[in-house]
């Protein structure tokens, strides 16, 4: 699939699931608390789903670069864990300051959403504190560049001139357009890749914006084991944040902003 221009039908549909998604993720964040698990995270994400009457998308989902369909309805991604951490078969129990990543995709009236959020649980150190904050810095500064007559190239130049030295911006993944459904065209590097400007931002594009921060070398390898984790090469911690957003004649306008937490 191309580039899509979203009609107003869809971005009402899409506005409407995005707080649903939203309300769901402000959930998950309270299940990460010392002694609970990867897998209370992803049960009581089917339970909110099935109250909302919304499909859990990568559920059984099939991307081209994995070898098996994947086998849960989040994505929970703990410290060196960057991505694609799957919660319900390697049980992780969350101790005292982990970095814990939720990702959701949801369906809802046939339209597709993508968020994700990191938390930290408990206190967490100082490192950890900073990670997140950059990372939320850096999401903010690539939805603010989301503008219409701008290149896809300005998100990932927003993003690397939010990144202070010390942090890794992860090249091998990138956001990606959605709405009708998961991974659409135009794809959305969170870093400049030199002479290439990319796709011309539109009003009515709808664009999932996801930087991966690493507290360190921007270096990751894949879990070849079972198909899907994505880790830091060094074992550094790290942080993946994601919003929905939709490129409107005036600017961005976050589809999957939190309500209550603002985030």
């Amino acid at each position: 699939m191309g580039i899509t221009i979203k009609t107003e039908e869809d971005i009402k549909k899409l506005r409407e699931g995005g707080k649903l998604l939203a309300l769901v993720l402000d959930e998950l964040e309270k299940e990460v608390v010392p002694g609970a698990t990867t897998l209370d995270v992803d049960d009581r994400a089917m339970e909110l789903l099935e109250q909302y009457n919304l499909e859990p998308i990568i559920l059984g989902y099939h991307p081209t670069f994995a070898p098996r369909p994947y086998p849960a309805a989040t994505c929970v991604s703990l410290n060196e864990e960057v991505v694609h951490g799957i919660p319900n078969e390697t049980l992780r129990t969350f101790k005292e300051g982990d970095v814990v990543s939720i990702d959701l995709v949801i369906g809802y009236q046939e339209m597709v959403l993508d968020s994700a959020r990191t938390v930290i649980c408990g206190e967490g150190n100082e490192a950890a504190k900073a990670l997140v904050s950059v990372t939320a810095k850096a999401l903010k500064a690539a939805i603010e560049a989301a503008r219409p007559g701008a290149y896809v190239s300005a998100i990932g130049a927003a993003v690397e001139a939010s990144v202070p030295k010390g942090f890794g911006i992860v090249e091998a993944l990138c956001g990606h357009g959605v709405g009708y459904s998961l991974h659409e065209e135009p794809q959305i590097p969170n870093y400049v890749q030199k002479g290439v400007k990319g796709a011309l931002l539109k009003p009515g594009m709808v664009l999932a914006i996801e930087p991966m921060i690493i507290y360190g070398s921007k270096e990751v390898f894949f879990d070849e084991e079972d198909g899907y984790t994505v880790r830091s090469e060094d074992g550094n911690i790290a942080a993946h944040m994601e919003h929905t957003v939709l490129v409107t004649e005036n600017g961005p306008e976050i589809l999957t902003l939190s309500p209550r937490s603002g985030t």
